[in-house]
């Protein structure tokens, strides 16, 4: 029908095929676009809610930083600070988790624990793994035997 009204008011027949295609390649991508539609309303719904989530979380952030004390977040459980030049009695126990006085069998198990962690072999550190030796010779030395 639309044809025979283009054609009775003078429009030359390749502008009229012309349009009649356009017409029928827009309402093929009509329908193939809804899928392309639908997912670019997604995209933009998860951009606006990326955009508020972070617009909260410097808020709640800035909340929760005054609200709780930076000591909750520092490791008070392990030793701050390096080495000294010579082991002490102190030291050694620091390195080995246990009391300056403990006996001999409580420093074997303490080093042989401590050492399966830290061996060179298994990836730990050469220099950590001396001092670990180190801080067992020392107490083997200086602590009462028995258990």
């Amino acid at each position: 029908m639309a044809v025979k009204i283009l054609q009775k008011s003078c429009v030359s027949f390749p502008i009229l095929f012309f349009i009649v295609q356009i017409a029928s390649v827009f309402d093929h991508n009509f329908k193939m676009s809804s899928g392309v539609i639908l997912a670019g309303l997604a995209l933009a719904a998860i951009g606006y809610g990326g955009r508020a989530l972070m617009r909260s979380s410097k808020i709640i952030g800035d909340t929760l930083s005054k609200s709780i004390p930076s000591s909750a977040f520092s490791n008070n459980k392990y030793y701050r600070g390096g080495f000294e030049p010579k082991m002490t009695r102190r030291e050694a126990g620091l390195i080995l988790g246990i009391s300056p006085s403990a006996n001999k069998n409580k420093v074997r198990e303490s080093h042989k624990r401590i050492m399966l962690l830290n061996h060179p072999d298994r990836g730990g550190s050469p220099y950590i793994a001396a001092k670990i030796n180190e801080a067992k010779d020392y107490l083997d030395k200086n602590s009462r035997s028995g258990q």
